[in-house]
């Protein structure tokens, strides 16, 4: 029987980082993974092969495809005649996706990380680490991890399958379907939506909840709603989903707005209300390892299960289901394995919607800070006042610092508006280091810069901005 220091069991954004992360550090490190697409093992988990790598190269491709039909021609660009080839734009997506895998079997290679296929099942203690089974075969390791992720949540009286689809088939489908539905208005919901509506489809989004993003800052929920509604997406608010048949020919949904009962047809419907961990095969009910009430493994701060020696990261522990948010869980558990302090700092985990305008936030909202007992001054400045926002057409959004009044540290930088998902590492920077407001006005930004809006949204903290 193999026997190893670590073993990773999920081969995602936590599992595989940190199968890499402990062989750096000296450790005899496995990871176990089960993910196939095309028939074929194939790494990285549902983030890179049905989930953030496909969806960002879909929504580049299609908003290029906008920018041909309808933005060229402000710069001078007069385009004829130019036509979607579906096939090609989705082989291009299936390019990045094995591209991205095949770096991932590279750095397990490159790290010396042995990669086992096959579903990870904890089978039993032994001499002090575990026995897990691999398909037919065991292995042992003195310390196991988990990061088996998570699935996308099923609504019960639609699930997946026809007509009715989930993120991964709402990136594989074949035709753009001439009227799509989309359950749920959260991160996966716009993306998916925004893609399709882009390429022809025309989209609606029906949203349990009365309001959009309400995790987000309220004046971007607003400027990115306003901009998304303007696009074309069609949002309904405060829906009860009452039925929901696929037909074959299309999906019939039975809703309730406002009082009134609605009935709509659309192609396709994606649904997107959510995800759920995945334990999957895990055998933990065979080993006792604890669960919480909604299906999580449970952990305490230093990633450690009730089990000894085994430990858990990534969406399967819940919190933020984010690929960068698992990753450093991943590296701080082997970090803590190996004695040394593995930390993740939860309150500066940065959020990005990939939608056109972009989406970005990182800490708390002017609400947050005020609730949990701060004196704040705010600070915002908008794109249109930029000259290479200008330059780049697109002047949409605002970015908006959050300040402690007595302190002047940054709690929170609130974005909307054209790569704020490249913007935001900035602000997240200078909040690691438990910056000012006056720390960021302070930094020398290069001109011209779309950068330059942090620095005079950080200036208006203290209203004394430049350019506006």
């Amino acid at each position: 029987m193999d026997t190893y220091d670590v073993l990773v069991i999920g081969g995602g954004p936590a599992g595989y980082v940190a199968a890499i992360r402990a062989a750096q550090l000296g450790l005899k490190t496995a990871c176990v993974d089960a993910f196939e697409r095309n028939g074929k093992a194939s790494l990285g988990g549902t983030c890179l092969n049905v989930g953030c790598i496909p969806s960002k190269a879909m929504l580049d491709s299609s908003e290029r495809f906008e920018m041909v039909q309808h933005e060229l021609s402000d710069h001078g660009i007069d385009v004829a005649g130019a036509t979607l080839n579906l096939a090609r734009m989705l082989a291009r997506k299936d390019a990045v996706v094995d591209k991205m895998s095949g770096g991932v079997s590279f750095l397990f290679k490159k790290n010396k990380v042995t990669s086992l296929h096959g579903l990870g099942r904890l089978v039993r203690q032994d001499q002090g680490g575990w026995v897990v089974a691999v398909g037919g075969t065991e292995v042992a390791a003195k310390h196991v991890i988990i990061a088996t992720g998570s699935n996308p949540r099923e609504l019960p009286i639609a699930p997946f399958g026809g007509n009715v689809l989930d993120n991964a088939g709402a990136l594989a489908l074949t035709e753009v379907p001439a009227r799509l539905g989309v359950i749920g208005a959260g991160v996966i919901g716009v993306e998916l939506g925004s893609v399709w509506r882009r390429l022809g489809a025309q989209v609606t989004v029906l949203e349990a909840l009365p309001g959009f993003l309400s995790a987000a800052d309220p004046a971007v929920a607003r400027e990115a709603l306003k901009q998304l509604q303007k696009q074309g997406l069609d949002f309904h608010f405060s829906v009860r989903i009452e039925t929901v048949e696929d037909t074959g020919a299309g999906v019939r949904v039975v809703y309730t707005e406002k009082d009134q009962q609605v009935t709509v047809e659309f192609d396709k419907l994606i649904v997107a209300i959510g995800r759920v961990p995945n334990t999957r095969g895990l055998g933990a009910e065979d080993v006792g390892l604890e669960l919480d009430e909604r299906g999580f493994v449970r952990t305490d701060a230093h990633y450690r299960t009730n089990l000894p020696n085994v430990y858990a990261v990534g969406d399967v522990i819940g919190g933020a289901m984010l690929a960068h948010k698992a990753e450093e869980e991943g590296v701080a558990v082997v970090e803590l394995i190996a004695g040394q302090a593995g930390h993740v700092n939860y309150d500066v985990v940065p959020w990005v919607i990939y939608t056109s305008p972009e989406i970005a936030w990182a800490g708390m909202t002017e609400a947050q800070a005020k609730e949990r007992g701060h004196d704040v001054k705010v600070g915002q400045f908008p794109f249109s006042a930029n000259g290479r926002a200008a330059g780049h057409n697109d002047t949409r959004g605002f970015v908006k610092v959050v300040a402690d009044a007595a302190s002047d540290r940054i709690l929170g930088v609130h974005m909307v508006g054209p790569n704020v998902s490249e913007l935001i590492g900035e602000a997240v920077a200078v909040m690691e280091f438990a910056g000012s407001s006056e720390d960021l006005a302070r930094i020398v930004h290069a001109h011209p810069t779309l950068s330059e809006v942090v620095k005079e949204a950080a200036l208006g903290v203290e209203k004394r901005t430049i350019h506006a």
